[in-house]
């Protein structure tokens, strides 16, 4: 890499439109950014700071490229933009920015850019209109990560100079980027990593099942910086789903009504064990309380089924504020969770099962031994000592179980 001094030193000799003091002041920022911390937002907003300042520009955007799907997607802005920020996709190639992404070249035009044959416009964003137009590739081991956009709403020439300024600089922050989006992806990783080991811990413990499922909740929703992470669980008809855990605060959502399995967004989920992604609940007719969402301003949500033994028993439901695309490895992560969480609820049903099974042993042992003392006291047969218990349960609303060891009690005494 050249040292800062001497790109320093090359763009002194330059004729810019900037003075040198600037040029100089502009190098020192980026050095800032390179040894500040490495918070992937933080640096973006840094680096089109840096850019609308020495281009005064009335407009300023930043792509970066997405190795998983191929394509590169609005990463920050110099105005508000905070629902198109990571939901403006473009595929490599396609629109002005795509070309540079692909043909690492810098593209300038002065005057009515949306002209260009490779223009590509957004209705949400209308800085799209704007006259002047400077994309620059942002280059990380000679390879383009991303694209810088530079935009004015009246003619500009941009000159020469001003042109390898600015791809200097996107040369330079190239490698922070790809540092900070490392450190991100690393970040992130380690959280599913402890959130997954919380999860699994939770499994093999001896905490009621609804302890569990609200540890599962809460983790979820942090590792997925989710507003509202619900399960759902379905009846033993396999006709609704019920809401068992859930970290929201909502008094409204928590008492939301039960869900019928047939023509629900979260049914379709349990009926194909496949997940299910809605990027606006708001808008989908298939989503059946729309105006709870819209109440409790939940956006994007993804519902996955949790299976067991090939077996659907429920959905985990994850919300967000701001609209959201699920990724796959989002979506992996937590197809894990559930999957573990569906473990957890059959492990407890197996116990309940066998402690039942366990009861009804001894309460069986217990009337066998008192309808014996009772043939033996009243000198019955042992159909008329069991309907005896049985009428004295009846009378008293007292268990059977309950009447035999009252049986067992009093014979003893008399001994």
């Amino acid at each position: 890499m050249v040292s800062y001094c001497l790109m320093a030193e090359k763009i002194k000799n330059r004729k810019l439109s900037v003075t040198a003091d600037q040029e100089l002041q502009i190098l020192r920022n980026v050095v800032d950014i390179a040894s500040s911390e490495l918070d992937l937002n933080l640096t973006l907003q840094l680096i089109v700071k840096i850019v609308t300042e020495m281009t005064d520009a009335d407009s300023v955007f930043i792509y970066l490229f997405d190795e998983s799907k191929q394509n590169l997607v609005l990463m920050a802005s110099k105005t508000a933009h905070k629902k198109e920020l990571g939901n403006v996709v473009l595929k490599t190639g396609e629109g002005i920015t795509g070309w540079v992404a692909r043909e690492n070249k810098t593209v300038a035009i002065k005057s009515r850019a949306y002209r260009d044959p490779r223009f590509k416009s957004f209705d949400v964003l209308p800085e799209d209109r704007y006259e002047a137009f400077l994309s620059v590739p942002v280059i990380y081991k000679g390879k383009a990560i991303g694209v810088v956009n530079v935009q004015h709403k009246s003619q500009q020439d941009y000159s020469t100079e001003t042109v390898n300024l600015i791809e200097m600089i996107a040369k330079q922050v190239g490698g922070i980027i790809e540092h900070a989006r490392l450190f991100e992806e690393t970040k992130k990783k380690a959280l599913q990593f402890d959130s997954l080991i919380k999860v699994s811990r939770s499994i093999t413990s001896e905490d009621y099942l609804e302890e569990i499922l609200d540890l599962i909740v809460v983790v979820t929703a942090e590792m997925l910086n989710s507003k509202i992470c619900s399960i759902m669980l379905l009846d033993e008809k396999g006709v609704e789903l019920s809401i068992k855990a859930t970290q929201s605060l909502s008094a409204e959502y928590k008492q939301k009504p039960n869900i019928k399995v047939e023509n629900s967004l979260t049914g379709s989920v349990i009926k194909s064990k496949k997940p299910a992604v809605v990027y606006d609940v708001s808008k989908d007719e298939k989503y059946a309380y729309r105006d709870l969402a819209l109440k409790e301003g939940l956006t994007s949500m993804v519902a996955v089924p949790m299976v067991v033994k090939d077996k659907a028993i429920g959905v985990i439901n994850v919300y967000t504020k701001q609209p959201h695309h699920f990724d796959d490895e989002e979506i992996s992560v937590l197809q894990i969770v559930a999957n573990q969480a569906a473990v957890a609820v059959e492990n407890t049903k197996l116990m309940q099962e066998a402690l039942k099974a366990r009861e009804a042993l001894e309460t069986r042992k217990l009337i066998e031994r008192a309808k014996g003392i009772l043939m033996k006291m009243n000198n019955l047969t042992e159909e008329a000592a069991y309907r005896l218990i049985h009428k004295k349960s009846m009378d008293t609303c007292r268990s059977m179980k309950d009447i035999a060891e009252s049986v067992i009690l009093m014979a003893e005494l008399q001994k």
